[in-house]
């Protein structure tokens, strides 16, 4: 079974790490390597739309949006 890994990104951070992996996959295709994983990866995180939380720590809670 795989692990599964969840994120809390706000929407800056989700561009950014859309960049990121559009650079890569930007190498990728001059070194003519295959791009799948990191399409996918793309698409699973332009997908994913930002959610509102609750954090709590100790007795302090925080909102995020």
């Amino acid at each position: 079974m795989e692990k599964k890994l969840i994120l809390a990104l706000d929407g800056y951070e989700q561009r950014i790490l859309i960049r990121a992996l559009n650079d890569l996959r930007t190498q990728l295709i001059r070194e003519e390597r295959p791009t799948d994983p990191v399409d996918e990866l793309i698409m699973k995180i332009y997908k994913t739309r930002p959610k509102h939380f609750l954090v709590a720590e100790g007795s302090v809670a925080h909102e995020y949006r």
